[in-house]
């Protein structure tokens, strides 16, 4: 039998610590390492700080992919192929280092996972061509794929009614990273010295990387909580457990839906402002940067207040909404000054989203199978970022540059409908 039982569901806002416990977990205690408010924080500080440098590092290459494909005169389907690639190792890595972080802890997998993309950074930068530029962003992407080890690691120091809060200042962390990485990553490009131009940046995202593991060297203390492992059953009987859940199974529903238009968007931003506006690579860089700080804001201050207000589950369905909103405005923008709104309010949507889709997957999970389920659900949109930006090659090309915002909005209903049943679902089981 499943011991992701249906009962545990999010706690109702307002719910007392000892109740919310009880109500969704079956094992120990989730965090037997910390045992005081103070080393609490400290433990939350440092992860935070391992976060912001390890994204500080993706946030300064995302921007430049476009730009560093076409120095090796890549046509539009390849650029996107080069998200796409990434994504792939993403979809391999993801459950695995997940369920190996609840087998042998957070901490050795954290280690090895960080250095590992730091080095293949520093590969990228002297890639001789597109195909090793495609080889090392599959490689990058299967060491990457550790965001579900650190969801757990945070949800290990959390008591279960904070876990939404602590996600968006997770995300917080996140936007931080982005807004820092992008800005170094447009001042340091030099785009007319063709693929030579992007080793510096390269090579500073690497520097971003190998310092978030010495971090976690340092300063990191083991943070899974006692209990029995991860069940070791096939592949698909956790894939099963996990459907089978009123909660889990449409919130990763609605992370897939959501994330193939997104990722899409991601993919084809940089030729889409080229095209419509002549950005380049500075242009993207502080435009991303402008975002993550908003995203900070959002996501360290307004996402956990809405949760606690209103709950996950309609914390989720608004943020759905402001995206379908933003991408709307995103694609029908007569100018910079609007599409820089509509990119914005997509911007506000996900703060306000995704801290909760982490948060309902921790809360009803038990808590040796945590990493577990995040991971497949980060392997579940690390597979949507796979199709995404090919899709989204495909129609920037033969149909017109605007219409991969017109087909991410169109994605949010099916996933607003997803939402509305976890609201449901969350209401009846509280």
């Amino acid at each position: 039998m499943s011991d992701l039982a249906p009962g545990e569901a999010t706690p109702p806002p307002g719910a007392s610590s000892s109740s919310a416990v009880s109500a969704s977990h079956s094992g120990p205690a989730p965090h037997p390492h910390v045992t005081s408010a103070a080393e609490e924080r400290r433990a939350l500080i440092v992860l935070l700080t391992v976060i912001y440098l390890m994204i500080a590092g993706f946030g300064l290459v995302i921007p430049l992919l476009p730009f560093f494909a076409q120095a090796f005169d890549a046509p539009a389907w390849q650029v996107t192929l080069l998200f796409s690639a990434f994504s792939l190792g993403q979809f391999i890595g993801e459950p695995f280092w997940g369920k190996l972080s609840d087998r042998i802890g957070r901490r050795p997998v954290l280690i090895v996972t960080i250095s590992m993309v730091g080095l293949s950074y520093a590969a990228l930068a002297f890639a001789p061509n597109i195909l090793w530029a495609f080889g090392l962003r599959f490689l990058t992407g299967i060491f990457a794929g550790n965001i579900s080890t650190l969801q757990g690691a945070l949800a290990d120091i959390t008591p279960p009614e904070k876990r939404a809060q602590r996600m968006g200042i997770m995300g917080a962390a996140f936007s931080a990273g982005f807004m820092t990485g992008p800005a170094i990553g447009g001042l340091l490009a030099q785009p007319g010295r063709g693929a030579l131009g992007f080793q510096l940046p390269l090579l500073a995202a690497a520097a971003f990387a190998l310092a978030s593991a010495v971090a976690v060297v340092l300063l990191v203390r083991e943070s899974r909580p006692e209990g029995p492992p991860a069940i070791r059953g096939p592949k698909p009987a956790r894939v099963r457990d996990a459907f089978a859940h009123p909660v889990i199974s449409r919130v990763v529903m609605i992370s897939f839906i959501v994330v193939v238009g997104f990722a899409g968007i991601e993919a084809t931003y940089g030729l889409w402002t080229e095209t419509r506006f002549g950005w380049g690579p500075k242009q993207i860089g502080f435009a991303f940067m402008g975002i993550g700080v908003l995203g900070a804001v959002c996501q360290g201050w307004l996402s956990g207040r809405l949760a606690r207000t209103f709950g996950e589950a309609t914390t989720l369905t608004a943020g759905l909404v402001l995206m379908g909103v933003g991408l709307v405005t995103q694609g029908a923008s007569p100018t910079w000054q609007v599409a820089v709104l509509g990119f914005g309010l997509v911007c506000v949507g996900q703060s306000i989203c995704f801290p909760n889709v982490a948060a309902l997957i921790s809360q009803s999970s038990p808590p040796h199978r945590q990493g577990e389920m995040l991971g497949l659900n980060m392997s579940g949109m690390a597979l949507a970022r796979i199709g995404g930006p090919v899709l989204a090659g495909q129609l920037f090309s033969a149909v017109s540059p605007g219409s991969p915002f017109a087909f991410s909005a169109l994605l949010v209903l099916p996933a607003l409908w997803f939402a509305l049943q976890v609201r449901g679902k969350v209401q009846r089981l509280a």
